[in-house]
């Protein structure tokens, strides 16, 4: 399969590979690679040259040379990327390839792929998408980048992280066998970074009882229960309930 003539990495470190070649190292500093990821990660609208400003001297008022040092960045980034490839002047957009390839995107179609795949009941093809988006949300949204922009997106990348946890933990246990422990990782993965998410329970209850050990389920069950009556004081949903009550009913009848 060819490579994309435009690979981009905005999950970790920076990677910037253009037409086979790396340039993120051509890039002009810590603000060259701030207005490629933001104008990355909002490739598909176009944004002014004031929310560039905005988004690069976002910890206080801009200086007065601003606007000329932002010319400059974006003279630097045609150098990188290519002319073509970032048009406008009072308005930029990102003009990439159909091929373009960027893992951001790529975690987020994958780990739809994969909750599609789960709702239709396909564990099979849901297995590859929701492993791909796991692998690029761990890395986590362009660390070292504090602006209110780069926080906002890292929440989102951190929820992708969490519905591919679920996906894989679903994947895992409608497949059985072997990727049985894949589900339980996933499951305790997403019960530590999320406390109150419920599906991290549920999927570890199911989890359990797939191991014919429901008195583990029931178990998980009750540190939920424990924990949103005494954090909220509400008890778990319904979807939750009821599995517990499934459980019940199996081990007594």
């Amino acid at each position: 399969m060819a490579h994309s003539s435009f690979r981009a990495q905005v999950c970790g470190p920076l990677v910037l590979r253009v037409d086979g070649e790396r340039r993120e190292d051509a890039l002009p500093g810590r603000q060259g690679r701030q207005l490629t990821v933001f104008l990355l990660v909002n490739r598909s609208r176009a944004v002014t040259r004031d929310q560039l400003v905005e988004a690069l001297w976002w910890d206080g008022p801009a200086p007065d040379g601003a606007q000329a040092t932002l010319s400059t960045l974006l003279s630097r980034l045609r150098s990188v990327i290519g002319a073509d490839r970032l048009r406008g002047k009072g308005e930029l957009r990102l003009a990439l390839p159909a091929d373009a390839w960027i893992d951001l995107e790529v975690a987020e179609w994958g780990v739809h792929d994969a909750e599609s795949a789960v709702a239709q009941g396909d564990h099979a093809r849901a297995w590859a998408p929701a492993r791909a988006a796991l692998h690029a949300s761990n890395r986590g949204f362009f660390p070292g980048c504090e602006a209110p922009w780069a926080e906002e997106r890292r929440r989102h990348v951190d929820n992708v992280r969490l519905r591919a946890h679920e996906a894989i933990a679903a994947a895992a246990l409608g497949l059985g066998g072997p990727e049985l422990a894949a589900a339980e990782r996933s499951a305790r993965e997403l019960i530590a970074a999320a406390p109150f998410r419920e599906s991290g329970y549920r999927l570890l209850m199911e989890y359990f009882a797939a191991r014919d050990d429901v008195a583990e389920a029931l178990r998980v069950y009750e540190d939920l229960r424990r924990l949103l009556r005494d954090e909220l004081g509400v008890s778990p949903s319904e979807r939750v309930s009821a599995l517990h009550g499934r459980l019940l009913n199996n081990q007594s009848a």
